[in-house]
């Protein structure tokens, strides 16, 4: 089985004969006669049976001693679309080992994020695996600089150390070892226009098909004054990152979603990335959902004529549950008006940010043009993404509020009912005192019964949380009005209980069944 700790050969290698862009990011071919190891869809010829062995994460074909191919670049492949589902140890420590957590905070840091001992950590990653959670992170820190080096100015001693190396020795041994040349070469071959310092462009793999207007309506009727905004068919918004805060634009196109980032700290690059490819569900298998999902007779034509839609996620936890518990019982029109006045009243509070200089953030969406908000102090500019103007010149967004700022909003600022209020603040409580973990390696099990125990919180926001925070694949709502709606326009049932029940035959991809009930309805 592909997942697990032994893959199976024949499948493999049918996958690499035929070069099946499905399979990317599932596994690596190591080629022992050439040294290298590659992704299944590589273009070269496929090596012989003798020569090849698979590995089921690329630090495991590095610490075999094979260098990553030039050709297919499989370090930009997209990610195995388990670490999505699984909600157990491994899936958790993967999505954050992607988010950079080693990096910050060591494995220590890693293992007492997900409760266990850090000797028992790394023998679960190395069953599973090939490699502990070190060779794990110095393969995603291998990426990270490569990106660097082809895409910024920097000199390559800063980037060794933005990209989280201890060293500038340890650097180039790392660059060496996995890519075969040393940084400076990789620098001779880049390919790039930069828009200035701390800008990015890069581009980010997905499994076809992806069915992008799908994404872009769902992101652009959610959408909040200096915080996101959809226009000319990219998506951008503000982060709120480890080191500082950032923003992004992403255009869905061929193949790939250019993305344009602007950090004021590039060792925030990893989970930036991360987040961006979590927000856009990047990583997902569609083929695999499509295929369940069309065994329904009642979703099969929806399925047909729209391939590949997904269940557009979150960059920040906390900010899905805001807007989950503001939604409760509302239209997402009046449910955008009260989250506006709760920003516009942060703005007003808010001290200058946090380098003295207070700044203005404008908006460009016709929707709330009069809303000038400084939202977590970033004013952020953008450049056309590779390929072209991407139409994002002079946009200028910033990240949802922390936790903290929220809870030093007056009541006043909460244009909702009392019990939505303090329920956002009682959020807001946990999640600063790390009794509540939103992110995406966040127990999924311990984050529904904490917020069980939140009044206000019931069955709809939990779940709602689940499926965009957490990125949950398997989430159902059956009171869910619009997925009623769209239940009744497929001539599904439209009770909860009868709709509960039958929706059990789209496991385990309910949250994507839900995703299509939503725009049936």
């Amino acid at each position: 089985m592909i997942g697990g700790v032994e893959l199976d050969f024949e499948r493999c290698y049918r996958a690499v004969d035929s070069r099946d862009q499905r399979f990317d990011g599932w596994f690596y071919t190591g080629v022992t006669s050439t040294g290298i190891y590659c992704r299944p869809s590589c273009p070269a010829v496929t090596p012989k049976r003798h020569n090849v062995r698979f590995f089921p994460s690329a630090a495991a074909a590095q610490g075999a001693g094979l260098r990553a191919c030039r050709r297919c670049r499989p370090d930009v492949s997209p990610g195995s679309p388990q670490w999505d589902v699984r909600a157990d140890v491994v899936g958790r420590a993967m999505r954050l080992i992607a988010d950079g957590v080693v990096d910050r905070d060591g494995v220590p840091g890693l293992a007492a994020r997900l409760g266990y001992t850090e000797r028992h950590l790394h023998r679960m990653l190395r069953a599973e695996l090939g490699a502990g959670p070190l060779a794990l992170a110095r393969a995603q820190r291998a990426q990270t600089a490569r990106t660097l080096i082809e895409s910024t100015e920097l000199g390559l001693a800063e980037i060794a150390f933005a990209a989280g190396f201890g060293s500038v020795r340890q650097f180039n041994d790392t660059i060496r070892e996995v890519y075969g040349v040393p940084p400076s070469q990789l620098r001779a071959r880049r390919r790039t226009a930069l828009g200035g310092s701390g800008t990015i462009t890069l581009r980010l793999a997905y499994r076809p098909p992806l069915h992008a207007p799908a994404l872009l309506e769902f992101l652009a009727l959610r959408t909040l004054p200096g915080v996101d905004e959809v226009r000319d068919g990219t998506y951008r918004r503000g982060l709120r990152l480890p080191h500082g805060t950032g923003a992004v634009a992403l255009t869905p196109a061929d193949g790939h979603v250019a993305a344009t980032l602007r950090l004021t700290d590039l060792r925030d690059l990893a989970p930036a990335v991360a987040r961006c490819r979590h927000l856009l569900d990047l990583d997902a298998d569609p083929v695999a959902v499509d295929q369940t999902l069309s065994a329904d007779p009642a979703l099969a034509a929806a399925v047909a004529a729209e391939p590949g839609v997904r269940v557009p996620h979150a960059v920040d936890g906390f900010e899905m549950a805001v807007r989950a518990i503001t939604t409760q019982q509302v239209s997402l029109t009046s449910a955008r008006t009260t989250l506006t006045h709760l920003l516009t009243t942060l703005h007003a509070l808010r001290t200058p940010a946090r380098d003295g200089v207070d700044q203005e953030v404008c908006v460009g969406d016709g929707a709330q043009e009069d809303a000038n908000l400084l939202i977590n102090g970033a004013e952020e500019d953008f450049v056309g993404a590779e390929g072209g103007s991407s139409g994002v010149e002079g946009v200028r967004v910033g990240g949802f509020p922390a936790a903290e700022e929220v809870l030093g909003v007056p009541d006043e600022g909460f244009r909702m009912p009392v019990g939505r209020r303090e329920a956002i603040r009682a959020v807001a409580r946990a999640v600063v005192a790390g009794e509540l973990d939103l992110e995406v390696g966040g127990e999924r099990g311990e984050v529904a019964r904490r917020l069980a125990q939140v009044p206000g919180v019931g069955p709809w926001t939990s779940g709602y949380i689940a499926m965009r925070a957490l990125g949950d694949p398997d989430v159902f709502m059956p009171t869910d009005l619009a997925v009623r709606r769209g239940a009744a326009a497929l001539g599904l049932p439209d009770s909860p209980a009868a709709l509960d029940e039958y929706a059990t035959r789209w496991r385990p991809w309910r949250s994507y069944a839900v995703v299509r009930l939503w725009r049936a309805a």
